[in-house]
């Protein structure tokens, strides 16, 4: 079902720019030499015309496909708030996804689809907790960069407290981990929530910024360091 779509992407290919792009990301895969908002313009109009079960088996093939752009293109189709009536077969297809990050672009991608559908349904906690002691890498960072939602809220619910407290558990018991993508996300995680929650930034940086990478520290407390 998927090879139409495929094809649209094919035909924007730049040739060029996809051996710029392999240089640059570094995986070994095909890419095709799209541009993002290539890419936005077809998952927009792919979007209208398919109902949320034809977009889970587009994306399926899509990702399945190994191709840089239509990994990005398959995560587009389910990044919504609203996947209705029922997202459960969306959630189940970008968590298990995890396994195949291998580069920061198509991770974050992936996990911008993953965080409508936490926040659509935060019972998935549980199952994200679960990825922070996997031995992949790309699926313990992804713990972080799909509950970056729950740095956002100016006035959370309690519940929403609760996640937050929750994921900052988490997050500390990566501190440890010396993997740069790591140390980063951890770093990216508490510099969002210091925009909207300095005292709990501060107090986590108080008692676990010793042990963070220098840099990873430094990049928490950016935006406090100017108030």
């Amino acid at each position: 079902m998927h090879e139409p779509y495929l094809q649209e992407l094919s035909d924007l290919g730049d040739a060029k720019r996809a051996e710029e792009m392999r240089s640059y990301h570094k995986a070994d895969r095909t890419y095709l030499g799209l541009k993002n908002p290539q890419i936005n313009d077809l998952t927009k109009t792919w979007r209208s015309t398919l109902d949320v079960a034809q977009r889970i088996k587009v994306a399926d093939g899509l990702w399945q496909s190994d191709i840089y752009e239509a990994r990005l293109a398959a995560a587009k189709l389910l990044t919504q708030a609203r996947l209705r009536p029922d997202d459960s077969a969306a959630w189940t297809l970008i968590a298990g996804w995890c396994p195949d990050f291998d580069s920061w672009a198509i991770a974050d991608h992936a996990c911008m689809a993953g965080q409508k559908r936490l926040t659509a349904n935060p019972s998935r906690l549980d199952e994200v907790e679960t990825w922070i002691t996997s031995d992949h890498m790309w699926t313990r960072r992804a713990a972080l960069v799909s509950t970056l939602p729950w740095t956002k809220q100016n006035h959370p619910k309690p519940a929403e407290l609760e996640a937050r407290d929750r994921i900052l558990g988490w997050t500390a018991a990566l501190v440890p981990d010396r993997n740069w993508f790591i140390q980063k996300a951890i770093a990216w995680w508490l510099r969002e929530l210091s925009k909207h929650d300095a005292p709990r930034t501060r107090a986590f940086i108080d008692t676990h910024g010793p042990a963070m990478k220098p840099f990873a520290a430094k990049e928490a407390m950016r935006f406090l360091a100017k108030t």
